[in-house]
């Protein structure tokens, strides 16, 4: 099942804004050990909630990680509880040292048999950057396999911290990942984030780093006001095409998001609920109602000339626009060349690379510093989706959701997505705050809704995922 964030501190922050942060705190008057102490406290007080007096296991590597590791082993001995030490090596840093002389039980060596219950990964921390050697492979595996639950400390070792790479194959999955301080880009990032069970924050005090990313959080999202009237909540127009069915996925979401009027641009009425108006005729005659406050393009667009034509007519509208889906493969540089309002895409990674190749990026990199390089060289924000999802402003703003269910995996939900984006930007919210906003409410509704959900069932989940945040 996918996991809540519990945030405490909502930066995510690479390894060197972290060791700015620590430097910081020592600058301040504390010192690494009295972090570490911090740290080592706050994760035994998670793995002895975990271990409810079972057997621990905790393999303490040579760093500070390591260092942490024997911190936690020490208040579980202190509290009567069964822990066992296993390190390959001894400390090689001055604060892993010390936390060695603070515990007093025994250290087992790389070459013991333990079993139990909860086994804790203290081997390796974040600024891992090579294969684990073969020798701390196999212990680790063979630790893993031992016990019934498996916590990582920080990262699970032979993660790279800043992109989210697995740097051995084969590496076990945990049931918790306790991070330190902040969070890292590898606790939302694939294939590394998909290892990590539950995700929970040990704060020990890290300050605001500038520029740093976030983590998208529910949002606060306002209910309106006593006078409030369909078209000050927002009109949104959706531009259909050749498949009105995505359009309407599209539109049905960002009604449930918050815009008081969607209003789809089709070629017929069919199949179209009720309650969604539909106009017909001249797009440029649609969008010249100056009461639209944002623009959707893409869903069921086709990619045909008519296509084209809309898609340069919709972003021609001096108002916010969406562009997504076939819209996307379309999209060319000189078609946003003189645009001035807010651009949002919303690409997959079919979609991301064709537009890398549109707006001559190399297409190389983490998924954050792709996303970024696009937002930049195309003055779009960009949310980078799939089952790890990164939102990219042009001014270097940026932020990763937390995994959303894996149900997600459907024809249509990103039609949702760009439907609660949409709606979000015509209610007024700033375009990468709006992103933000957006791709939320789409994990949410994603968990409100039944396993193995249609996208219109999605859809149906909106309102319920907007009620959490009023």
């Amino acid at each position: 099942m996918p996991h809540r964030l519990l945030p405490q501190n909502d930066q995510i922050l690479t390894v060197a804004q972290m060791r700015g942060g620590e430097e910081v705190l020592i600058a301040a008057g504390a010192s690494v050990e009295s972090l570490m102490r911090i740290a080592g406290l706050g994760a035994a007080e998670w793995v002895w909630r975990v271990s409810a007096g079972r057997s621990v296991t905790i393999l303490c590597g040579p760093g500070n990680n390591g260092g942490d590791g024997y911190v936690i082993a020490e208040v579980i001995r202190e509290r009567g509880g069964q822990v066992t030490v296993v390190a390959p090596v001894g400390p090689k840093t001055d604060a892993a040292r010390d936390a060695r002389t603070r515990y007093h039980g025994a250290v087992l060596g790389a070459d013991a048999e333990v079993h139990g219950d909860v086994f804790v990964d203290c081997l390796y921390g974040s600024g891992l950057t090579r294969p684990l050697s073969a020798e701390d492979f196999a212990l680790l595996v063979r630790l893993a396999q031992a016990h019934h639950h498996r916590i990582a400390l920080d990262l699970p070792s032979g993660v790279q911290s800043d992109t989210g790479m697995l740097l051995n194959q084969g590496l076990p999955d945990y049931d918790a990942t306790l991070a330190l301080g902040a969070w890292k880009f590898a606790h939302f990032l694939m294939p590394a984030a998909a290892t990590m069970g539950a995700l929970r924050q040990v704060p020990i005090g890290i300050p605001a780093i500038d520029r740093a990313a976030v983590a998208v959080a529910k949002p606060r999202i306002a209910a309106p006001g006593a006078d409030a009237h369909k078209y000050r909540r927002g009109l949104l127009a959706v531009v259909g095409g050749a498949m009105p069915g995505a359009a309407v996925l599209a539109s049905l979401a960002a009604q449930g998001a918050g815009a008081g009027y969607v209003k789809l641009f089709a070629d017929s009425k069919r199949n179209v609920p009720a309650d969604l108006v539909v106009e017909q005729g001249a797009l440029s005659d649609v969008l010249a109602d100056d009461r639209n406050t944002a623009i959707l393009v893409g869903p069921g667009l086709g990619r045909n000339a008519a296509a084209r034509e809309r898609l340069a007519v919709a972003l021609a509208d001096p108002v916010p626009a969406v562009v997504d889906a076939d819209a996307l493969i379309l999209l060319a540089p000189r078609v946003l060349a003189e645009r001035s309002a807010a651009t949002v895409a919303t690409p997959h990674e079919g979609e991301l690379m064709a537009l890398e190749r549109a707006f001559d990026l190399d297409g190389t990199g983490s998924k954050p510093a792709r996303a970024l390089a696009l937002a930049e060289a195309s003055g779009m924000v960009v949310v980078a989706k799939g089952p790890d999802t990164v939102i990219a402003a042009p001014d270097g703003r940026l932020a990763c959701a937390p995994r959303a269910s894996s149900w997600l995996s459907t024809a249509g939900t990103g039609d949702v997505l760009a439907g609660c984006v949409a709606s979000r930007l015509a209610a007024g919210t700033e375009a990468f705050a709006a992103a933000c906003e957006g791709v939320w409410l789409h994990g949410e509704a994603a968990r409100h809704a039944s396993p193995a959900f249609t996208a219109g069932q999605l859809g149906q989940m909106v309102p319920a995922a907007l009620a959490a945040c009023l």
